[in-house]
């Protein structure tokens, strides 16, 4: 049995404290606090088991966005297992978009193309990033490039990461997508999937930002990333992956 398969039978049996629920609030999270939500973990996986919301104590207000990307994470997460064992697409990154943006306050202005791509120039950290009216034919180059590859390398799917994230594609919610088709290739690979929690994001944006010239930077940051996810692997399973029955 595949770390795969188990992730999607617990989604399917609605399992609560196994490896599907943990990685769900952990990688929704992290994920979304990098990119500013202001929910703690506990308020994150309080929204996943109830659907509803509370207040950390001190606090008398939440974002509104914070609390829609969350519930959109989740399901983003969900249609990921349900696509896990099929080559990207270009199809699969715009629905992973209109996934998570769904609902927003983004998603009610005029300009903001929800599930498509942007239509104004964007940034990430300081640096420009793809044209809008290149983005087509970037990233069909880019999925063109990565599949061609005769034997897809951890390597090339940080590579493929590294890419995504300069095109910028999306008005807003780069990021988010990008990290999660890093998971979704290494559940289709059969590699110990990676999360980087938000405490790191300091050495992941460096990674980004330092790639064209020292590689290692993001790949180190990822190789941790999947060291600590290996660290929740060996406590939900101690004896390793149980074989299919």
């Amino acid at each position: 049995m595949s770390l795969l398969s188990i992730l999607c039978a617990e989604q399917r049996d609605q399992n609560k404290g196994g490896i599907y629920h943990y990685t769900q609030i952990k990688l929704a999270y992290n994920s979304n606090r990098i990119e500013g939500s202001q929910l703690s973990e506990n308020q994150t996986r309080y929204i996943f088991d109830t659907r509803t919301i509370f207040f950390e104590e001190g606090e008398t207000t939440a974002n509104v966005d914070d609390i829609v990307e969350t519930v959109n994470h989740f399901g983003c997460f969900d249609y990921m297992l349900n696509i896990a064992h099929e080559p990207l697409t270009e199809e699969h990154i715009k629905r992973f978009h209109a996934l998570l943006k769904m609902h927003t306050s983004d998603s009610g202005k005029s300009w903001f193309r929800v599930g498509d791509y942007k239509q104004l120039p964007n940034t990430v950290g300081m640096e420009e990033t793809v044209a809008p009216a290149d983005v087509p034919k970037a990233l069909e180059a880019l999925l063109i490039q990565y599949h061609q590859k005769k034997a897809v390398s951890f390597e090339d799917v940080i590579d493929f990461h590294h890419g995504f994230e300069k095109i910028h594609p999306f008005q807003d919610g780069n990021g988010r997508v990008g990290r999660l088709i890093v998971f979704k290739e290494c559940l289709y690979a059969g590699w110990v999937p990676a999360i980087i929690e938000e405490e790191f994001k300091f050495f992941y944006y460096r990674g980004l930002s330092e790639y064209p010239r020292i590689q290692e930077y993001l790949l180190d940051t990822f190789r941790s990333a999947q060291d600590r996810y290996q660290k929740a692997l060996d406590y939900f399973f101690p004896d390793g992956i149980p074989e299919m029955e």
